[in-house]
């Protein structure tokens, strides 16, 4: 026993300083988990982020005043002022993504019931921001308008909505913590397959079977020492980048988030050896990867809530890991969950993870 533990032990040192040696392997590992979580932070793909909008006041009101105002970053640049004419021209110059006008005597039909129209005019060229925007901008108005009324008249009741976890609803502190969920498998699985097939191609994986150690040994071996760099770098990101650099709020525990990411990479890593294992070179394992880690990913509830997804989508799913590793990661980082929320995730992914290793031994031990 002891000598298998010695033997696992010199050949993980064995592969991190084989990774050492590989530099494009090492800026994955930096860029995956430095900038690409700082840019999927900042990009925000799903929300808006300083639109351009103009203001055509025609009515020149203290309602019509209150709602032109109303625009403030960071969804919108403080809104410019423009006559009718103006605003086709400067559309058709890319000048403004938003264009809202309010119609004469629009602050006396308001009071007196009639229901007057807002016109929203939208550059549609500009998607990303054309489709969610228009949505934000109907809520403000209507937000700004209910409380003018409720100046006039008294109200019934006043509906006071909260925002658990997220008071603003930044989108940033969101897609951080998906990105690193996401790189976390993608890099372990990486690295584990490159790792063996980095010995195939160097001939050094015959050198390894005529010395007295067993498959075994090897495959942990990979196994533990990739699971080690991904787990620095995942507590690297999460400690100096997300709640350092970007300064995302962390409502629970980090470190029994990094104890069920270890449990994740053991399932991770054997996946990786079984990829490896099918894969002949470099090349295919990148094939490979495309057709098993971007469906896990999108189906895993990190980009869309499981709840939304057909019933037998949401079963067949269970036994993916990166299920049970992005609902402890949401609970945890977003909820503040302790252990006894979390337990059932980790012990599915332990369970997964003893499979995985048993697949991907047995098909480690076959391809030899």
């Amino acid at each position: 026993m002891m000598q298998t533990i010695k033997n696992i032990y010199q050949l993980g040192v064995k592969e991190l300083i084989s990774l050492c040696r590989d530099w494009l392997m090492i800026a994955l590992i930096v860029y995956c988990f430095t900038f690409a979580v700082v840019t999927a932070s900042r990009a925000q793909p799903d929300s808006i982020s300083r639109a351009t909008i103009a203001v055509v006041d025609e009515d020149n009101s203290q309602l019509s005043g209150t709602l032109g105002d109303a625009f403030i970053p960071p969804m919108f640049m403080p809104a410019a002022h423009i006559t009718r004419p103006e605003i086709d021209p400067l559309m058709d110059a890319g000048r403004y993504t938003f264009v809202v006008v309010f119609p004469p005597d629009f602050e006396k039909n308001v009071l007196s019931g009639k229901g007057p129209e807002i016109q929203v005019n939208v550059d549609a060229t500009r998607m990303t921001q054309a489709s969610t925007g228009a949505g934000y901008i109907q809520q403000i108005l209507n937000g700004e308008i209910s409380k003018y009324l409720r100046k006039k008249s008294a109200s019934a009741a006043n509906c006071v909505i909260r925002n658990r976890f997220n008071p603003n609803l930044t989108q940033s502190w969101f897609s951080s913590i998906v990105q690193l969920v996401n790189n976390i498998t993608m890099l372990a699985i990486i690295l584990t397959g490159a790792a063996l097939i980095r010995e195939r191609e160097n001939g050094t994986l015959e050198h390894l079977l005529v010395m007295p150690v067993t498959a075994f040994e090897i495959m942990m071996s990979k196994i533990w020492s990739m699971m080690a760099v991904v787990l620095l770098a995942s507590a690297g990101s999460m400690y100096f980048v997300i709640k350092m650099y970007l300064e995302v709020p962390i409502e629970g525990s980090i470190p029994l988030f990094l104890a069920g990411v270890a449990i994740h990479l053991f399932a991770a890593t054997s996946l990786g050896i079984f990829l490896a294992c099918v894969a002949r070179n470099m090349p295919q394992l990148g094939m490979l990867l495309i057709l098993v880690f971007i469906p896990m990913q999108m189906l895993s509830g990190g980009m869309t809530p499981r709840e939304s997804m057909p019933v037998w989508i949401q079963n067949i799913m269970l036994a993916a890991p990166t299920t049970h590793f992005v609902s402890f990661c949401q609970s945890i980082l977003f909820r503040g969950a302790g252990i006894e929320v979390v337990w059932k995730p980790f012990l599915m992914l332990l369970i997964i993870g003893g499979v995985l290793f048993s697949i991907s031994l047995t098909s480690f031990r076959k391809s030899l």
